[in-house]
């Protein structure tokens, strides 16, 4: 992969790529989406299932990363650099996802009411999870439990910052996330149940 391999061996060059993009130059930018598409796909695809509507979505947070880069200022050192900019995009990128997920629904659904399935007692502890199996199930999660749940659990957004974020009371965030992680321990003990 391009984008882990130029931030493993050099990260003083990521403060050089956008400093370069802030200048307008139109290579960096090319080499910026190059670098960094695959992990804006990962960050969109939490959030919208389909390939298309996430290519869609990672093209328009490359704009908006483009538009707004000016203003990004890092630290002096190059791992903090580094971190701190894939956060920044990453949250262009999931913001982006939940204005498109906000235009497709009028609102979040707060009167939602579901019955978790009852937890078979025996599951597997040594099974090995991959990033798939995960995504798979988060993806079975209802869109307004997921979309907390990511911006929580993946994102570290606060319940304050979710309820801004999508328009929700903040309490909901809460009632959502725990019901996120109550669904998720149902569907991972039905998948990996050794009953």
């Amino acid at each position: 992969m391009e984008g882990s391999h130029f931030m493993n061996r050099d990260f003083p060059s990521i403060r050089g790529l956008v400093q370069d993009c802030q200048n307008s130059d139109a290579s960096s930018k090319e080499r910026m989406y190059r670098t960094f598409y695959g992990y804006l796909m990962g960050v969109v695809l939490r959030y919208v299932p389909s390939s298309d509507d996430a290519e869609e979505l990672v093209n328009d947070s490359f704009m908006k990363i483009f538009k707004n880069i000016q203003g990004f200022i890092g630290p002096e050192d190059p791992d903090s650099y580094a971190r701190l900019f894939k956060g920044w995009m990453a949250k262009i990128a999931s913001r982006t996802a939940i204005d498109h997920i906000r235009r497709q629904k009028s609102s979040f659904n707060t009167e939602e009411i579901e019955k978790v399935e009852k937890i078979p007692h025996a599951v597997q502890a040594s099974v090995e999870l991959e990033v798939a199996d995960i995504m798979a199930l988060v993806n079975q999660l209802p869109e307004n439990h997921k979309i907390v749940f990511n911006l929580h659990e993946v994102e570290g957004y606060t319940h304050e910052e979710i309820a801004k974020l999508i328009d929700i009371p903040v309490s909901s965030s809460r009632v959502f996330l725990t019901r996120a992680k109550s669904k998720l321990r149902a569907l991972y003990a039905l998948r990996y149940s050794t009953c």
